[in-house]
């Protein structure tokens, strides 16, 4: 009797225990949760000293910026390829202009108006937003003169207020021949656009390009900037004025660069405007009539040298996130700030609305043709839209129920870089002249040719056919990439896959540039309109 009653009290000590347990826990954890709830809406720190250069992508950025020197037409001057020689020079004479310089679109010999100056505008985008970052690797005076390369030939290609010359070559005639630009014979006829023939989007594009590179020379030679903004406000009203696709009015381009709409241009060059002006009638525009007509606010898009919309939107967030005067109140920024949101909440692989655009490495894949485009694009827009919410300050992005930091756009910038340079079930990389392994066949004239072969346009297609590694190294070439299945053939004449372009040279070069530092670094931001310089 007496030792179940002992028994019996133990019993009963073991149970009051095991509450005032459950009961601590209890508390325990909501006091836990309470805290972590505190901490999502604590603003991460703004980011002191960057810390170490990330050497992977020091290595990689000096690669791809050496691919603009790969693509250049013209007299070069203090040539860095060895087997690339003068060639188009008399591009242009036909109109007694000087269309000399610019640079080749991809593996032929086209300058195509509409993705060059798209490669402007990016390339002059990261280096407002990351000059400081590439001048600490020694990259910012290469990148300025490949932007003043093609911004050289696109002020000559705007030969009067309402008339730009688009394109040189003909693509039908330039892809029947395979041969080194320093050796073409082919003609080389122009193509325009005016007000019979209006081009809205690419004469937008290029507004684009003059207005983001005049800030970028702002300082270092007021004059030139003066001139490239002088050309971006009359393309633009240009563009604006004599509303037309060139698609459609000049349907032969529709085969290489169609247009799917000229308004997502329009917005995009009244954004760099904007940026580049102070001029509130600039931001009327995008906020305005034009913004409902043209920004798709709440439906997310891809970025790209058709598509400028998410690219946009992020580009005028920076305006809401800085506080440039009049953004909190003015709800148009407001829908382009969320429009961006909902960009980034499609990157994020773990957000609800996360895109099922992937590779199973993780790689976004929208386009079997040129497939790194929209990957690399993406992840140079997320980096940028971090460092943003670092810089001003916002703890974190809202995707449906769930909330992300920015360390979680950075960390999938970086992820796709990563898999482009060899972090992917291939172990290669796609950007050429990086890492031990990397592809040897690029669908690129002058790299598939012998410097000293005397090649004439059709007797150049044995190059095109042989079965050896390209004699000379296209460095720095982005290539089309890999198939959804992660797959990729190594082959000349395999164009979709193979072939690099100058505008991937330019989204490479931002994701890469932005990604420099072990840590993001703080944005200087100094002006009513949150200047990029």
């Amino acid at each position: 009797m007496g030792k179940e009653s002992k028994s019996k009290g133990c019993l009963g000590w073991f149970l009051v225990i095991v509450i005032l347990a459950l009961v601590v826990g209890a508390v325990v954890y909501t006091i836990k949760r309470k805290m972590d709830h505190s901490d999502d809406d604590k603003a991460a720190p703004v980011p002191g000293p960057p810390g170490a250069i990330e050497k992977k992508y020091a290595d990689a950025l000096k690669i791809a910026m050496q691919f603009f020197d790969v693509q250049k037409s013209g007299k070069l001057v203090d040539n860095k390829i060895s087997w690339r020689g003068d060639s188009g020079l008399k591009d242009g004479s036909e109109a007694k202009l000087d269309l000399s310089k610019g640079m080749y679109d991809a593996g032929d010999h086209m300058k195509f108006g509409f993705p060059l100056a798209f490669t402007a505008t990016v390339l002059s985008w990261a280096i407002l937003e990351y000059g400081d970052q590439m001048e600490a690797v020694n990259q910012l005076e290469p990148a300025q003169e490949s932007l003043k390369w093609i911004t050289d030939y696109l002020i000559n290609a705007h030969s009067s207020e309402n008339v730009l010359y688009i394109q040189v070559g003909d693509p039908e005639a330039d892809h029947k021949c395979w041969d080194r630009p320093e050796d073409m014979t082919e003609k080389r006829p122009l193509t325009m656009v005016n007000t019979s023939v209006p081009g809205t989007e690419v004469a937008a594009e290029t507004a684009a390009a003059m207005a983001s590179a005049s800030l970028v020379f702002k300082t270092a030679d007021s004059t030139y900037s003066s001139t490239l903004l002088k050309h971006a406000k009359q393309l633009f009203t240009f563009a604006d004025n004599h509303r037309g696709s060139y698609s459609e009015n000049i349907p032969e381009v529709a085969t290489y660069y169609n247009s799917t709409g000229y308004g997502d241009e329009l917005l995009w060059a009244a954004s760099w405007l904007y940026h580049a002006t102070g001029d509130k009638s600039y931001l009327q525009y995008v906020t305005g009539k034009n913004g409902e007509e043209f920004a798709d606010w709440g439906s997310p898009t891809w970025f790209s040298w058709d598509n400028k919309l998410a690219g946009t939107q992020v580009l005028l967030s920076r305006l809401s996130f800085f506080g440039a005067k009049g953004a909190s109140q003015n709800s148009g920024l407001e829908n382009y700030r969320k429009s961006a949101e909902d960009v980034m909440c499609g990157l994020l692989p773990k957000s609800p609305s996360a895109t099922s655009s992937r590779t199973d490495g993780g790689l976004i894949w929208v386009s079997e043709w040129n497939a790194l485009q929209h990957p690399v694009a993406s992840a140079f827009l997320a980096a940028l839209y971090s460092d943003y919410m670092l810089t001003s300050q916002t703890p974190k992005l809202k995707c449906g129920d769930a909330s992300f930091k920015p360390s979680d756009l950075r960390k999938f910038a970086k992820s796709q870089a990563d898999y482009v340079l060899g972090s992917n079930p291939l172990k290669m990389s796609f950007l050429v002249g990086y890492g031990d392994k990397y592809p040897q066949y690029v669908h690129h004239r002058g790299a598939s040719i012998p410097a000293d072969s005397t090649t004439g346009c059709k007797d150049g297609f044995k190059w095109l056919d042989s079965t050896k590694p390209n004699p000379n190294v296209a460095i720095g070439a982005l290539v089309g990439g890999p198939f959804l299945n992660e797959t990729y053939i190594d082959s000349r004449n395999n164009s979709m896959q193979a072939e690099p372009t100058t505008y991937n040279g330019a989204i490479i070069v931002g994701l890469l540039s932005s990604l420099l530092y072990e840590r993001p670094r703080f944005t200087r931001v100094n002006s009513d309109v949150a200047c990029l310089h």
